[in-house]
């Protein structure tokens, strides 16, 4: 298993960057609260959609739903890149469990996003594929996109410990939806139908991963490392997708952890501004 990665080779001489022991060590740093509360948030979403789900409230229950989604992203991409001090057991575990609240494999997303930090814009990218296709063929993408993640990560399993993950991550959504379909009509809790939306709704919202979280990020992507996926900077977006936003300063800083990007941001703008980088903004646009 790939330890944490520190910063992306630039390849071309003419882009030069700081270092991050120069732009700062405290940004791979992830206290103990840190690490809590990047893990536990998932939790407080789905405690929320629990509470809703009691209630009836379900016009609200998407959005709960959606809260489940970037906080279970966020948490699986700082454990993929081991960067908020997780043993390799734990990181086992945590991957097992996040992956599994989205009826997703975690073992397969690192396997995938790993690949995909080494090779992209290469071949046999299988995470970055969509960033090759237009809008509609990556929306098209979205009912078989992690399946076929998962495929390529258990072709490429070394051994049956990392095969035993996959299997057992694999069968996490069909076992949700044969116990959501036979709670429901039993009555067993108040909102029995509760559990049965839910996986629906992962399952379903999983299709938006190919254009989300690829697609859109290295849309038109160029030949070098600043130009391979774009930076989102704004106050709103950025806060609500916890900071994943920042994707050029990830790509270029993985082992930096997700809740220190918004200052890694504001660490490297000078010499992202000296090669010509505009940060995206959709609501709020720079100063004159």
């Amino acid at each position: 298993m790939m330890g944490p990665q520190t910063a992306v080779e630039l390849n071309d001489a003419s882009v030069t960057l700081p270092t991050l022991a120069e732009l700062g060590p405290d940004l791979n740093h992830t206290s103990r609260t840190q690490q809590w509360v990047t893990l536990g948030r998932p939790f407080v979403a789905i405690g929320v959609y629990i509470a809703l789900a009691q209630l009836g409230w379900w016009p609200l229950a998407p959005i709960a739903v959606f809260f489940v989604f970037v906080t279970v992203v966020t948490a699986t991409h700082d454990v993929v890149h081991r960067s908020l001090g997780l043993s390799r057991r734990a990181t086992d575990w945590w991957l097992f469990i996040l992956g599994g609240l989205l009826g997703a494999s975690g073992h397969s997303y690192r396997a995938t996003h790993l690949r995909h930090h080494a090779v992209f814009p290469g071949p046999d990218d299988p995470e970055g594929h969509p960033a090759r296709m237009t809008f509609w063929q990556s929306v098209l993408q979205g009912p078989v996109f992690l399946a076929k993640l998962w495929v390529w990560s258990y072709r490429r399993a070394n051994d049956g410990g990392a095969k035993a993950w996959l299997l057992a991550e694999a069968s996490v959504a069909p076992l949700a939806l044969i116990i959501g379909f036979t709670l429901w009509p039993q009555s067993i809790w108040p909102s029995s139908f509760g559990l049965l939306a839910y996986v629906v709704m992962v399952i379903n919202g999983a299709w938006v991963f190919p254009l989300m979280t690829v697609h859109l990020p290295h849309r038109g992507y160029g030949e070098t490392p600043l130009t391979q996926t774009h930076t989102v900077r704004d106050p709103i977006i950025s806060r609500l997708f916890l900071e994943l936003t920042y994707h050029l300063e990830h790509h270029l800083f993985p082992s930096v952890p997700t809740h220190n990007l918004a200052e890694l941001a504001k660490r490297l703008e000078p010499a992202l501004e000296k090669h010509g980088v505009v940060p995206q903004r959709l609501f709020f646009r720079q100063r004159a």
